[in-house]
């Protein structure tokens, strides 16, 4: 492939990268991660309520990774609460899961930015011909190990993104994280999910994900062969023609 066909590849990658670090970042600070209704039912209960009169019992909830709001429905109007996941709720909810997402969440920033770095490296970079001769060889070898980095950060953050939905889901659906909150500090009444779905921010992080696994498709069609792909037996070889010499 021409260079200058890799240099657009590289460039059109980095700024993938770069888009993606942008929307994790931007998914972490909101609090659009889920969004839901919780009934009241000991409210609903007491006046027997059903058809039309149970949404006067029917509130709403959403929330992010840091914190999020609701609005308390049990007959009287709508009561807005806002709530925050640090210091608050982390005796309510699985605070391991819950700091392990934004740790993950982390990671896929940081490795979107390296890897946004070595795409723009690769495609504006030429440190070949600035030394020559075995200093130049050892320094190209280092950097190409680096720049193999290229190769793997997609993948790893790749893993990140489906640890990241893994744990957020569990910890919303088996957990019921919507019930702990929406049942925090309340004495008399008793909450229940009545309907809740993923937000935009979940799917962001998601499709952040699916992008770096696009550049990985990206640097194979630049040319370059995968991390590990070359059989054992040229490299065992190599080696012992190296000791002959």
């Amino acid at each position: 492939m021409p260079p200058q066909q890799k240099k657009i590849i590289f460039c059109v990658a980095g700024v993938l990268s770069f888009a993606c670090a942008l929307g994790t970042a931007a998914a972490i600070g909101t609090r659009r991660w889920v969004t839901g209704t919780v009934l009241c039912k000991t409210g609903a209960l007491l006046v027997n309520a059903s058809g039309q009169e149970l949404e006067k019992f029917i509130g709403k909830i959403h929330y992010g990774l840091f914190y999020g709001e609701r609005v308390r429905q049990c007959g009287l109007g709508g009561r807005p609460f806002q709530f925050s996941f640090f210091p608050d709720l982390l005796t309510v909810i699985p605070a391991s899961i819950h700091v392990s997402v934004i740790l993950f969440c982390t990671v896929l920033m940081v490795f979107a930015l390296v890897g946004a770095g070595f795409f723009m490296f690769n495609a504006f970079g030429s440190p070949y011909e600035t030394l020559h001769g075995p200093v130049g060889l050892y320094l190209w070898s280092f950097i190409a190990w680096v720049a193999g980095l290229t190769s793997v950060s997609p993948s790893a953050s790749g893993c990140c993104g489906c640890l990241i939905m893994i744990l957020f889901s569990s910890e919303v659906k088996i957990h019921h994280l919507s019930e702990k909150i929406a049942n925090f500090k309340e004495g008399s009444f008793t909450f229940k999910t009545h309907s809740e779905q993923f937000a935009n921010s979940f799917w962001i992080v998601l499709v952040c994900s699916l992008v770096h696994f696009l550049n990985a498709l990206l640097i194979r069609f630049a040319g370059f062969e995968f991390p590990f792909s070359k059989s054992k037996d040229s490299g065992t070889t190599t080696g012992a023609a190296d000791l002959m010499y």
